[in-house]
């Protein structure tokens, strides 16, 4: 990380997981909680409970007799939670364990967690059961940073629970309790059990956060089975509302699943606006609102839920930019970077929202459109339009540094981040020869992106009526799109330029950048057949997807965060990017070769993708090498299997002149695909793939299916 920019912002490389094992991560809503294997949280490492973006335990280790157990499995059937199997140390002389313990752990703005021991003996067994307790309350930038401390807990024994409250913040506590009266002691709460041959004892343990030395809302109920709980009715009712994707193909099935459940509990839901949708960034760091991460996945979910798209936005909108702060970065018109809401959220941030970036901006406007296609309310859209032509302005007068009409970044202090695209760590942008780019800074994929924002905001201006903004904007569109021809296009190498610096000088190293431009559309096909070619090379597809820098250039590391590394996201833009030019030559097979390499590496990190993974070549290692401090679950590493379904069937709806287009290119192993439930506008379709045949059920008879 470079020196001069807070690692707390979402750039660069967080402090590594590490523990035995791997990290078990549970999420649900912006609460999470990182465990080992056995389900504890040891003092010294980044493991914990988060909640409000500060770290409420910091240790909740279990002992039985004074002994770890031994882990055996974890189960977790949900993203928001997991049974952990463990056993007694067999002791000395007896070759097996007869004592069972399980530990199931449900998350949802605290923890509850259920003890059971079980005898399989013959005989009754004693056992001495200890939970090792404390919190520091540290901010969650300081645990990425890799800052553990020490316990800075005040604690209180109150008849049978354990009290923790932060001696630096009094608003902020935690009451532990449980159904099993403990003896406790401050740190401690331990039981002394006695279990008959072949039964069980059972204890339920409650986390529950408190602010201002009130308990918050607790969803968690006594006893209730995970299916049950609030976050299970919420993850249901997510399943009930989004459209099913269902694939011939076990292994894209089972990715497919596990998307459903991760983006379901990634969701957090604005209660003080009617349970507003919209979708945090990943764990372990980013469990709160992105601009440009949240765009992205809304924008890759579309096919499952527009409303999820809509909330977002709406979300975003209300913290638009309205003034100059060189502190937090805010512009008028600007879509911010991200929101915290921690102990240290004003020293790091300069304030709760931090605006540094310059991708999201665009990126609104474009999902804007997008989702009007996709059946969101014209007059929610039409509420929006306000914002996105905020942001059009932004585009012009504070994107646009110097006038040459393109937008470009450059922080505002030296507090912000040096890099303001979704490559956000100080290196991430380079030449091939690895030297770094002096500011402002214009991205290829970025000028894309404010193209495809002018051409979506030209639709929405034609659909209400508005045609002569619709043909300026369109003006605006067909002009950046032949200076950026001119200025980023590299004739001797056959590639674009993934910046171009201060002093207009082409940052001409090889990145997965420009399968993003490929993606937004403003590459014309004689320069797209070029790229086609460049990223079908072994430089850029490592056999599990695209790697983020070409092998060959000088700045290239496969366990690097963004020199080298893949990232399945920005793979998957690649492929749709790729299959916007199915008409060119290699366009279908690379796209195909993509997705199949990236549902392979979904395979081996148990049909969960990571947020990335090194980019090491797969005829070297036969499986992919996990990146140590990738987040998982990731919003747009698990949103991306969604775009690649989407991409492949070609699948294209406009609900507003009532089109349905499919033009498929499946993958021959994927089989069939189903979409059922597809929602799009008041109509609710099933849609069926299987090679080049599309079957639509339920297509309203004012609709015309267009397949070829």
């Amino acid at each position: 990380m470079n020196g001069d920019t807070p690692a707390a912002l979402n750039a660069g490389e967080p402090s590594s997981l590490g523990g035995r094992g791997g990290a078990v991560t549970l999420v649900e809503g912006s609460t999470f909680c990182l465990s080992d294997p056995l389900g504890d949280i040891e003092q010294g490492t980044p493991y914990g409970l988060f909640y409000r973006d500060a770290r409420v335990l910091s240790r909740w280790e279990l002992r039985l007799d004074g002994q770890r157990p031994e882990p055996l499995s974890v189960l977790s059937p949900e993203a928001f939670t997991a049974r952990f199997i463990l056993r007694r140390p067999p002791r000395a002389g007896v070759a097996d364990s007869t004592v069972l313990i399980v530990r199931e752990r449900l998350i949802a703005d605290g923890l509850r967690e259920t003890i059971t021991v079980e005898n399989l003996g013959r005989e009754t067994t004693a056992v001495d059961l200890q939970l090792l307790v404390d919190a520091d309350f540290l901010d969650l930038f300081a645990v990425k940073e890799g800052r553990t401390g020490g316990g800075r807990a005040d604690m209180m024994v109150a008849d049978v629970e354990l009290l923790l409250n932060d001696r630096s913040d009094r608003a902020r506590g935690l009451v532990v309790s449980s159904s099993e009266t403990p003896a406790v002691l401050p740190g401690s709460l331990s039981w002394r059990v006695v279990v008959p041959a072949g039964k069980r004892w059972r204890t339920e343990i409650l986390a529950q956060p408190t602010i201002g030395s009130q308990p918050i809302h607790a969803p968690l109920r006594p006893g209730e089975r995970y299916e049950h709980s609030e976050p299970g009715r919420k993850i249901e009712a997510w399943r009930d509302t989004a459209a099913k994707i269902t694939a011939d193909n076990p292994q894209l099935a089972w990715v497919l699943e596990r998307t459903e459940s991760d983006l379901g509990a990634l969701q957090i839901h604005d209660e003080m606006r009617g349970g507003r949708p919209f979708v945090a960034a990943g764990a372990p760091w980013f469990m709160t609102l992105f601009g440009r991460d949240s765009l992205l996945t809304a924008w890759m979910a579309l096919p499952l839920d527009v409303n999820l798209a809509v909330g977002t936005m709406q979300q975003l909108a209300e913290m638009q930019g309205t003034r100059v702060n060189p502190l937090t970065e805010e512009e008028p018109g600007r879509i911010m970077h991200e929101l915290r809401r921690g102990p240290a959220s004003g020293a790091v941030l300069g304030g709760e929202t931090y605006y540094g970036t310059v991708d999201a901006t665009p990126l609104f406007v474009m999902l804007l459109a997008q989702a009007r296609r996709w059946g969101a309310d014209a007059d929610a859209v039409q509420a929006l339009l306000p914002a996105a032509d905020a942001a059009l302005a932004w585009m012009s007068d504070y994107g646009d540094r110097d006038g040459d009409g393109f937008v470009e970044y450059r922080r505002a202090t030296d507090r912000g981040l040096i890099n303001q695209g979704w490559k956000d760590s100080f290196d991430g942008i380079n030449d091939a020869t690895g030297h770094l780019p002096e500011a402002p800074i214009a991205l290829c994929e970025v000028q894309g992106y404010a193209y495809a924002a002018l051409l979506a905001r030209a639709d929405l201006a034609e659909e209400f009526g508005d045609e002569t903004t619709a043909g300026h904007l369109r003006d605006r569109a067909a002009d950046l799109r032949t200076k950026f021809a001119e200025a980023f296009w590299l004739p001797e190498k056959g590639w674009f330029a993934v910046a171009l610096d201060g002093n207009k000088r082409r940052m001409d190293a090889l990145t997965s950048n420009i399968g993003h431009c490929l993606w937004s559309g403003i590459v014309s096909d004689e320069h797209a057949t070029q790229v086609i070619a460049r990223l079908s090379s072994p430089e850029m597809d490592s056999g599990f997807g695209l790697r983020t820098l070409a092998s060959t250039m000088g700045a290239y590391n496969p366990m690097s965060y963004h020199n080298g590394s893949v990232w399945p996201h920005d793979t998957a833009i690649g492929v749709a990017g790729l299959l916007r030019y199915r008409h060119l030559p290699g366009a279908v097979e690379l796209a195909t070769r993509l997705a199949e390499g990236l549902l392979d590496a979904a395979g081996a990190f148990g049909g969960r993708l990571p947020e990335l993974f090194c980019g090491f070549p797969r005829g070297e290692f036969p499986v992919p090498v996990p990146y140590p401090t990738s987040c998982s679950p990731q919003a747009w590493a698990s949103a991306a299997p969604v775009l690649l379904v989407r991409s492949f069937l070609g699948l294209e709806p406009d609900v507003p002149r009532r089109t349905l287009t499919v033009l498929p290119h499946m993958p021959l192993r994927w089989g069939r695909v189903e979409l059922t439930d597809l929602r799009l506008g008041g109509a609710i379709i099933d849609l069926a793939v299987e090679g080049d045949r599309v079957t639509a059920t339920n297509l309203p008879d004012n609709w015309r299916l267009i397949t070829h």
